[in-house]
């Protein structure tokens, strides 16, 4: 199939796209890498009256370290975290998810903003950046407003951005002394979209996760913090016996669905499998304390 016919404009200044979706609403729509977007409009599951190409505004692309901030511009692409050494020392979990993207030719394309503003359930990027607490910049013709990334996706495809605004950077905390990360996932082939896949932030201290994050992917309408499956296994000895407990709690935080590529029963069990290996990850230690005990 074809695309549905449209207008195109593309931009010199933000100002600019904000002020022509200010003016067409629901009826414009951004492209920027459009690795998402094309096959949606080839699909005609969207329509859209007017495309607004922002792929020329330098302002929103590159990657900073401002202080104790990781700040990366909407239009920084995929090929950037992976090859960034800001990246690599400030944000590792970031580098270590990117290389699961899809495969080279769409991270070659592909943006963040336009990653995140999709909000695919089964996206690493979206996962991450509720791991690693970010706030998502957001700007309209009126000014601008950070959203925490807990905020920011609401439903499958779905986000706290109204039609008028436009996702214009990403600031994550920059790693600290101490935090440790971990990625996983489990897809049919590399580049698939994934099953189910972890994101994870810790702080080991003597042993022991004094802080745990843990955000999955795949599993529900939006990324997922594992709260009640954190709390199992931190402030307290890592044993056998807290990790299975963690690993029954999932099935209170995620409650995932049946759908056409899995059942919600299979899902779950993966969940639990990439739990206590992201947990050994972060924390070999522990786990090692843990065998000898036994």
């Amino acid at each position: 199939m074809k695309a549905p016919a449209f207008d195109y404009v593309r931009v010199r200044s933000l100002d600019e796209a904000l002020a022509l979706l200010d003016e067409h609403g629901e009826e414009a729509k951004i492209i920027a890498g459009g690795q998402s977007l094309v096959p949606a409009l080839n699909l005609r599951l969207l329509a859209p009256s007017l495309l607004i190409d922002i792929g020329a505004l330098e302002e929103l692309k590159g990657i900073s370290v401002e202080g104790e901030t990781v700040r990366i511009g909407a239009l920084t692409r995929h090929v950037d975290l992976e090859r960034s050494p800001e990246i690599a020392a400030h944000a590792p979990l970031l580098k270590n998810a990117i290389a699961h993207v899809a495969h080279p030719a769409i991270r070659n394309r592909g943006t963040v903003g336009g990653n995140l503003a999709h909000a695919d359930p089964a996206s690493e990027l979206p996962a991450c950046a509720l791991a690693l607490e970010a706030r998502l910049i957001v700007a309209t013709a009126t000014g601008e407003r950070s959203v925490p990334a807990e905020d920011f996706f609401t439903g499958v495809y779905e986000t706290a951005l109204s039609p008028a605004e436009i996702l214009t950077a990403i600031e994550v905390p920059a790693a600290r002394p101490g935090e440790r990360f971990a990625f996983i996932e489990l897809a049919r082939r590399s580049g698939d979209y994934a099953l189910v896949g972890l994101a994870a932030k810790a702080v080991v201290q003597d042993g022991a996760f004094s802080d745990l994050r843990l955000a999955y992917f795949a599993v529900r309408a939006k990324p997922t913090l594992a709260a009640k499956a954190a709390a199992h296994v931190v402030g307290q000895p890592v044993t056998d016996a807290a990790v299975v407990e963690a690993q029954a709690a999932l099935a209170d935080d995620l409650a995932p669905q049946d759908d056409l590529h899995a059942s919600a029963a299979t899902r779950l069990h993966l969940a639990r499998v990439l739990l206590r290996r992201v947990l050994e990850q972060l924390s070999p230690e522990a786990f090692r304390a843990e065998r000898k005990r036994a």
